[in-house]
């Protein structure tokens, strides 16, 4: 037991290991989180999980013939960056959902989590 204003290590050292726990449980559930990233009014669709993982481009062939590549490139990189700026998103915010449960009054000085 902690004496005093002496901290109780074997009290963080077991919530520590809690937070590890559940940390690794929310990095499993992101893995079945989908977004979808879409650019060209639908032409072109990307699909990523919370893991910021690439799973799935689509792209009307409406695009392809009209044999622009130029055009395909960016409408691909748009509809990636937007998938991924979605599934951070996500990421982030079960984070910090998680991290509200260790550290009630939320991480000090605006801190954020890198993920």
């Amino acid at each position: 037991m902690a004496k005093g204003n002496q901290p109780d290590f074997g009290q963080l050292l077991k919530q520590a290991q809690k937070m590890q726990q559940e940390m690794q449980k929310n990095q499993e559930k992101l893995a079945d989180v989908i977004v979808e990233g879409i650019s060209g009014g639908g032409m072109v669709k990307v699909k990523v999980n919370g893991k910021q993982e690439v799973l799935e481009i689509k792209i009307d062939p409406e695009v392809v013939e009209a044999g622009d590549v130029e055009l395909v490139e960016d409408l691909v990189l748009t509809a990636v960056n937007q998938a991924m700026q979605k599934a951070n998103g996500e990421a982030n915010d079960s984070m910090s959902k998680l991290a509200g449960n260790f550290m009630p009054g939320g991480l000090p000085g605006g801190m954020k989590l890198p993920f």
